[in-house]
């Protein structure tokens, strides 16, 4: 690769688009922080980087861009001037933040061709959802976030932790966008850091929170703060300049998956659903396959589960059923079966609906591909059977335009009607199953946001 293509104070690292996908895995709800800018580009540029994402740590602001054949990074620091060699170090402690942030020692196209290989809808998705790779997050940062996420969606989310951050956690540095010139109206942006534990910790956090549109999961936080700090300590950590009780969230990734989530449990706001986000996402626990309505739908449509409320995942979502959910994809996907997950959750989240496809082509979601697998594997008689009833069921359909138009209307006010809110890239449609009297909270909670 030519020097030159390397963006202006950045490095390369030799890294295919294949294993590692940003505009995919910074933006289909697994971490909350990042922000992107977009780049502008010249004809004939197509490996060129398209955005730059930027994401605050507790003393540095990470920039990457992305070529189909490179990762470019490079870290910001406030402050003082370093010399040449201090960078060479700082370059390094980065990039080791990189490797381990994106799990980079696992071979993405091995688990891909695994999964193909047991699972005919995944390998009809693989093409277009390339590159999802599960990320290694900090446990406290993923764990407040995921309780952002009840009843909620990613860009509340995202607007909730970004104030979070805001509110608790001074500016480390302000930065330009990546292409700014003085005729930008938008000028430098303030970077903050997630905060400690014990900055949540204190009574008067729950009514800020609530100020800030946080709505009953402020007391969630402050109090699973609060239970953090009083428990395994606030003393900082020489190590990583952590809290204890940030230290200890972090051990969890060496004890069993069962133990771990029986911890993670005892926290206020924490049920199945977020402590199984946790284990996945910030615990090594590759296994675990969260369930929410998305992923319940998908297993009865395309993967045989039965339901007893029904064909299509309307049911209350109870132990029995998530349990159930969770057993029958982790046979089907086996040992790294969460990573599995998190490519069919994305394929299903409304803001991917043209993701990995020319304009031109139509889009496929998750929930479409079973159809077309079924059509591939017909038989030349069945299709040619399948014509000829097509061919009748235009006359009827002609015949009966009106009354389709009537019923579609009507399905149309159904759905309204029973919609519990925006379902746009929903996290958590349902409440965690573990949670008691999880209905009426759910009616308590909705007139207290």
């Amino acid at each position: 690769m030519m020097a030159s293509s390397i963006p202006a104070g950045f490095r390369a690292l030799p890294l295919s688009a294949v294993q590692l996908s940003l505009a995919a895995v910074l933006k289909c709800g697994q971490s909350f922080r990042w922000t992107c800018y977009p780049l502008s580009s010249s004809p004939g540029t197509e490996s060129c980087p398209t955005h730059e994402y930027r994401l605050c740590l507790r003393d540095r602001v990470v920039c990457l861009r992305q070529s189909s054949d490179y990762l470019f990074y490079r870290s910001v620091f406030p402050g003082e001037h370093l010399s040449a060699a201090q960078e060479g170090v700082r370059d390094e402690d980065t990039l080791t933040w990189l490797k381990d942030y994106f799990q980079l020692d696992v071979d993405l196209l091995k688990l891909y061709d695994q999964w193909s290989d047991r699972d005919q809808v995944f390998n009809k998705l693989k093409s277009r959802f390339s590159g999802i790779r599960m990320l290694r997050q900090d446990p406290w940062e993923n764990l407040v976030s995921f309780i952002c996420s009840s009843n909620n969606n990613i860009p509340r989310i995202t607007k909730m932790v970004h104030a979070l951050c805001k509110q608790y956690s001074p500016s480390l540095i302000s930065l330009p966008p990546p292409e700014f010139s003085g005729s930008d109206s938008q000028g430098p942006a303030a970077y903050h850091a997630f905060p400690p534990p014990s900055l949540l910790a204190a009574p008067e956090v729950k009514s800020t929170l609530r100020g800030l549109g946080f709505g009953y999961r402020a007391d969630y936080i402050q109090r699973t703060a609060k239970m953090l700090v009083d428990t395994h300590g606030s003393s900082m950590s020489n190590s990583e300049s952590r809290e204890d009780c940030e230290e200890w969230l972090s051990r969890l990734r060496d004890i069993s998956t069962e133990d771990a989530r029986e911890e993670l449990l005892k926290f206020v706001g924490v049920g199945r659903k977020v402590a199984d986000c946790v284990l996945l996402m910030s615990l090594d626990k590759k296994e675990v396959i969260p369930v929410d309505t998305h992923v319940h739908q998908i297993a009865i449509k395309h993967y045989g589960l039965r339901t007893v409320g029904g064909s299509k995942g309307k049911s209350a979502m109870t132990p029995r059923i998530y349990d159930e959910v969770a057993t029958k994809l982790a046979d089907i996907w086996g040992e790294y079966a969460g990573w599995a997950h998190s490519v069919l959750f994305t394929a299903d989240l409304k803001a991917f609906s043209s993701f990995g496809i020319e304009p031109s082509t139509p889009a496929t979601s998750v929930m479409d591909v079973g159809t077309s697998a079924l059509a591939s594997s017909s038989s030349k008689r069945k299709h040619d059977e399948i014509q000829s009833e097509v061919e009748m069921q235009r006359k009827i359909m002609l015949m009966g335009a009106a009354v389709a138009a009537v019923a579609a209307a009507a399905a149309a006010v159904i759905v309204a009607v029973h919609s519990d809110e925006d379902d746009s890239d929903d996290l958590s449609s349902l409440e965690d199953a573990s949670s008691p009297s999880s209905s009426a909270r759910v009616k308590r909670r909705r007139s207290s946001d």
